[in-house]
């Protein structure tokens, strides 16, 4: 299904520079949160006790968080709603003090004053297993980073591994970004967000990349931004409608799934926009900036096919008794 008219050529490298400029103001305002704002740990990384509990009518806060005060377990608890006005999360700090296994038990018999509820959930993770969780969750990124990065340079051409990291670091730099702006807790399904975005981002940027390729094998020009509006143009229709049915779907589940998975979908709302941008005005016109040459790479691919055919005309005699 074609949307846009591959006859007519887009002309995106020409505004390269000034999507670049935006893209470097996105960034630099990202690490500006997250150095002032940081990230806002949830219990499976910075570790807790959570207790969900759902009121028949709607839920106290204020009382609640009157309530829990006068239990020195709980005096560092925080208290918010959790997707209506008649469910609450609370949410306190692991210590050796605050954490039993009857911690519902407490919650239970200190708010019931408070109304009829029902304890939906306690969830509770240890320090040294929130610890551990992060430091896996950061080596999973750095590793899935270092793989893509050989792959493509493997695939491709090493610029072109280049260029496609920098669009991975692009896209991750904005989305927690936006994490750490509206202050999300950052747990398990975030971190899958994170790596949902990573491998989406570099589907799309691949696709390009194929075409472009595609492009300076079979075009006689010499242009590389010519070749590459080429090549974004016949994949336009593709990376649109690809992205909008995702970005659709990920926005259903934004706003029906639920709090649970409100931060993963979030998360994906974000990634989807900017994986889809930056694999179309950042990743591409960032092999020019690097220097690739459409004629070295020309020269390199008939050398390959030289060594390929020699290699063949060998076995052929070879495997016909000439030597």
């Amino acid at each position: 299904m074609e949307i846009f008219n591959t006859t007519k050529i887009y002309d995106f490298m020409g505004k390269s520079k000034l999507f670049l400029a935006l893209s470097l103001t996105l960034i630099f305002a990202s690490y500006a949160i997250l150095f002032t704002k940081g990230l806002h740990y949830g219990l499976d990384f910075a570790g807790g006790t959570l207790v969900q509990v759902k009121y028949d009518h709607p839920a106290p806060i204020p009382e609640i968080r009157k309530v829990l005060k006068t239990d020195e377990k709980f005096t560092s608890a925080t208290v918010t709603e959790f997707g209506s006005a008649d469910e609450v999360v609370i949410k306190i700090p692991t210590s050796s003090k605050s954490v039993s296994t009857d911690i519902g038990d407490n919650v239970r018999n200190l708010l019931k004053a408070t109304g009829k509820f029902e304890i939906r959930r306690v969830d509770m993770v240890g320090p040294k297993v929130g610890n551990e969780l992060r430091e896996k969750g950061l080596m999973a990124m750095a590793l899935s980073i270092l793989t893509i990065l050989i792959y493509v340079a493997f695939r491709f051409e090493w610029r072109f591994a280049v260029a496609s990291i920098f669009a991975l670091v692009h896209d991750v730099s904005i989305a927690l970004g936006a994490i750490s702006l509206f202050q999300i807790d950052v747990n398990l399904d975030i971190l899958a967000a994170i790596l949902t975005i990573l491998g989406y981002s570099l589907n799309d940027t691949i696709i390009v990349f194929d075409r472009i390729r595609e492009g300076i094998q079979g075009s006689k020009v010499y242009d590389l931004f010519l070749i590459i509006n080429e090549s974004i143009t016949k994949t336009l229709s593709r990376t649109t409608l690809t992205s909008l049915t995702t970005f659709f779907v990920v926005l259903t589940l934004f706003l029906y799934g639920g709090e649970i998975i409100h931060g993963f979908g979030f998360t994906m709302l974000v990634g989807v926009v900017v994986g889809t941008y930056s694999s179309i005005f950042i990743a591409s016109p960032f092999l020019k900036w690097l220097g690739f040459s459409v004629e070295n790479y020309k020269k390199s691919l008939a050398e390959k096919e030289k060594r390929r055919i020699e290699k063949e005309k060998m076995r052929q005699q070879f495997e016909g008794g000439v030597v």
